[in-house]
């Protein structure tokens, strides 16, 4: 009997430091500001507003992805607004304070542009891939210094017709 109890104690011992090893966040909230710069057939336009994202994280280097972004512009008397909403999955690269990720999603966009007393609406596939950095400042808080990607829209229904955009955010992290 003493044996076994001082078996189950040696493993709990050896359980302890392996369970912390494997400390990462099994969820992240990201909000923050969001740039798109919008390039079609020659002509630029700069989009401003916000992207929001869920990554859950089955393990200390994957984390499944949902992201929504709003975007609102104004050119030349034009004005209207994008949201998109993109899923994919997320590769970090987690170190004690920095972790620095990559990700691929894939999704879609929609884009409404206030016409007179009516709007016209289209919606489109959309992907993104880049990555970013994220700064950690509390045991459940970092800072999203940069995220950048190459962000894809396929609106106008072309074959060859797609938008070749930028996207830059920042903003909090809260991990759980």
């Amino acid at each position: 009997m003493r044996k076994a109890a001082w078996l189950c104690v040696l493993a709990l011992a050896l359980a302890v430091p392996a369970m912390a090893q494997d400390e990462h966040p099994r969820a992240e909230a990201f909000g923050g500001y969001s740039y798109v710069r919008v390039s079609d057939q020659g002509t630029s336009v700069n989009l401003n507003g916000g992207s929001g994202s869920i990554s859950v994280n089955p393990n200390h280097w994957l984390g499944l992805v949902a992201d929504f972004g709003g975007y609102h512009f104004n050119q030349s008397g034009v004005s209207g607004s994008v949201i998109t909403y993109l899923f994919g999955p997320k590769i970090a690269f987690r170190g004690e304070r920095v972790t620095p990720f990559a990700q691929a999603l894939f999704g879609g966009a929609h884009i409404s542009v206030p016409i007179g007393s009516s709007s016209a609406s289209e919606n489109a596939f959309a992907m993104a891939l880049g990555g970013g950095l994220d700064v950690k400042v509390a045991q459940h808080f970092a800072v999203r210094l940069i995220q950048a990607e190459y962000l894809m829209t396929k609106f106008n229904d072309g074959a060859n017709n797609r938008q070749n955009n930028a996207r830059i955010s920042a903003g909090i992290v809260v991990r759980f």
